[in-house]
């Protein structure tokens, strides 16, 4: 017969100039693609490196068949916002269904014995059907090249992919899949880089097989395996009988342009294919926005961790809900592990027994492994409440970290000490009679002088232990405390990486309950239960006087869509006013929203600069304020905002004027 196809896609956890690492993962994945019977396998983007054509450098596919390369196709559509600048980097392929020769260099020559090979837009045609590739962002072009390579008689179409995380973000991966094969019929590969990029992303695999709008094979989204390969066995004539009762596409196929195309002497399909048994469409499985958290960002730590070469982690912890999820998500990291050992995963095995430096060693109890990984640090003040003490002590016993419990009453003693010397004046907190600027400045004293005793434990503190190697010190401010600035330069929130930076306040809530009920660790019930505070001010009869909600002037519910609109939505001050008070008719009036928006742009503008030093955090929003990669605007805005504000107090009184029964047609 010989019309079943049996084809894989990858997912790689490759690591940049990690030339030797990276070719053995590509090698261990046709190895297992072979063993699986596949006769096509397709890896993710760049995962090998970009091609130099006529001195202009491409992202490209370049296309194998035993030693002969077939085919380079350099991506058409290249990603240039939000994470990515590859218009910094590489060139697109602007010229449509156009070919050229490429000269291979010599050492290439010596192994295929080819001089020239085709360079650009073409595609595959084998004896039994004809394949084409996309390359990651093409499938999210508003006009991809598979609608037209489909509509000219493609029926295999391969995406190498190089896609990150980002919350919630999956459905969208798959839905574009497939939508694309409902539409046009067809067979989709999708293989995905996986693993830390040695930056602030995460790719989360999620290699998949799809054909005519069902999915047939589902890679994993987080994993430790660094090689992942799927494979499904697919029939040919499926996608040429769905095709053939479309009647509008095959109108529009017949008006296409044609590709060139690529013979090649090679089938897919083997001649005596009857009783291999095709594979069945699978229901995807998608994670709730919790467990994302609790697999992705703890997979990105261990990645950080094992090619970082340090020993373990430190974690100043105040027992409070941002630096409690950080501690569940090294102890997530620590279940996976064990999970994975388990599971015989040599490579992670090899590694955990690197760290901590005992070749006998073999995890299988997650609180042991937290316990040689994770050191927890509750830093006391006078300000510190027995709470929050209480509380941190708790879940350091639950997840098995090495807790160490100190006060940084003396050091504050002593740097406050310094300047009273040098100016003869000592500042006082407010409760105590003092101004504004002696109280913030009395605040932050103490959380710079936490960042630097978690610096000096993080060195020496395995070292007075007798143990060997330094700590990675982990930072706890979630997206929404960065995005207003609602933190310390300098504080606690500096640290090597943060994997919660980009997680906001309600999604971490959510995270922390879901740890509670799966990992058993009833001492977050209590910390999900207290108020949020930084325990920085003087206590009010032992009890805690400040809370952040209260400091920040706004709830962490609202900072959440201030910060999709002002970097999603790219709102102003008054595009968010004008937005706001539809969105909030039925429990603000025009003008509270006007004093919400100038509070929250008032503080943005003020704490830009603050954006500049934000800890290296883990990518999972699409709101997330990091100015080094994502969010590239200002650090230094007018924090008054004159024009913008005067636009929107004129708009309160027009408002106002008009009555409460017209704001239903404010646009």
């Amino acid at each position: 017969m010989g019309r079943k196809v049996t084809v894989a896609a990858c997912a790689l956890n490759q690591w940049a100039l990690d030339f030797q690492g990276n070719l053995q993962r590509i090698l261990k994945s046709i190895e297992i693609a072979k063993r699986k019977g596949a006769r096509y396998r397709l890896g993710p983007e760049l995962e090998i490196w970009p091609v130099l054509h006529r001195n202009v450098r491409y992202n490209c596919r370049v296309i194998f068949l035993n030693r002969r390369i077939l085919l380079i196709r350099p991506k058409m559509a290249l990603a240039n916002e939000g994470n990515y600048r590859e218009l910094r980097w590489f060139t697109l392929w602007s010229r449509s269904r156009q070919t050229e020769e490429y000269f291979l260099p010599r050492m290439i020559q010596d192994v295929t014995k080819q001089e020239t090979v085709p360079f650009g837009d073409a595609v595959l045609a084998t004896r039994d059907t004809c394949i084409g590739s996309e390359i990651c962002e093409e499938l999210w072009t508003p006009h991809s090249p598979h609608v037209d390579m489909g509509l000219d008689g493609v029926e295999i179409f391969t995406n190498a992919s190089g896609s990150h995380h980002v919350l919630r973000k999956a459905h969208a991966r798959v839905d574009l899949v497939t939508m694309a094969t409902t539409k046009n019929g067809g067979i989709y590969l999708l293989a995905n880089q996986k693993g830390c990029d040695g930056d602030r992303l995460y790719y989360d695999g999620c290699a998949l097989i799809a054909m005519n709008g069902h999915i047939f094979a589902q890679g994993s989204q987080f994993s430790l395996d660094d090689v992942e390969v799927l494979t499904a066995t697919l029939d040919l004539e499926d996608v040429r009988s769905y095709r053939a009762e479309i009647s509008s596409r095959n109108l529009a196929a017949s008006r296409v342009s044609p590709y060139p195309r690529v013979k090649v002497d090679f089938a897919l399909s083997c001649r005596e294919d009857l009783l291999e048994p095709p594979s069945e469409p699978v229901e995807w499985m998608y994670h709730s926005p919790a467990e994302e958290i609790s697999l992705g960002p703890a997979c990105w730590l261990w990645d950080f961790l094992r090619r970082s070469r340090q020993a373990g982690f430190f974690l100043p912890l105040s027992g409070g809900v941002d630096s409690a999820a950080t501690a569940c998500l090294v102890y997530s990291m620590c279940r996976q592990v064990c999970e994975a050992v388990r599971n015989g995963n040599q490579e992670v095995l090899a590694d955990v027994r690197a760290i901590v430096d005992q070749l006998s060693y073999t995890p299988q109890d997650p609180r042991d492994l937290c316990g040689r990984l994770l050191t927890t640090c509750y830093m006391a003040s006078e300000n510190s409440s027995q709470e929050t003490c209480d509380r941190a002590k708790e879940l350091a016993q639950q997840i098995g970290s090495h807790h160490i419990g100190l006060n940084i009453d003396p050091a504050v003693t002593a740097v406050v000490g310094i300047f009273s010397l040098v100016t003869g004046k000592r500042p006082l907190f407010a409760a105590h009679g003092g101004s504004s600027r002696e109280n913030l400045a009395l605040q932050n004293v103490q959380a710079r002088l936490r960042m630097v005793l978690a610096y000096l434990f993080a060195q020496l503190s395995l070292w007075a232990r007798g143990a060997r190697g330094g700590l990675l010190v982990l930072g706890s401010a979630n997206v929404d405390e960065s995005l207003l600035g609602y933190l310390t330069k300098y504080d606690c929130s500096s640290a090597d990486i943060n994997p919660i930076g980009g997680i906001s306040k309600t999604d971490l809530k959510a995270f922390v309950h879901f740890c509670m009920e799966h990992f058993q660790l009833p001492a977050l019930q209590r910390i999900l239960a207290a108020p949020a505070t930084a325990e920085l001010e003087p206590l009010t009869d032992g009890q805690v006087s400040q809370t952040d909600e209260e400091d920040m002037g706004m709830t962490y519910a609202e900072l959440s869509v201030y910060g999709r609109l002002r970097k999603i939505a790219k709102a102003g001050p008054y595009s968010m006013f004008c937005k706001l008070v539809n969105m909030w008719k039925d429990v603000c009036s025009p003008r509270q929203v006007a004093d919400k928006v100038r509070q929250f742009f008032s503080k943005y503008a003020m704490n830009r600069h603050k954006m500049t030093t934000l800890t290296p955090a883990y990518h999972a929003e699409s709101y997330s304020p990091d100015d080094n990669r994502f969010d590239l605007r200002p650090f230094l805005y007018n924090s008054s905002w004159p024009w913008q504000f005067r636009c929107i107090e004129d708009q309160v009184h027009q408002l106002e004027s008009r009555g409460p029964q017209d704001l239903d047609g404010v646009d």
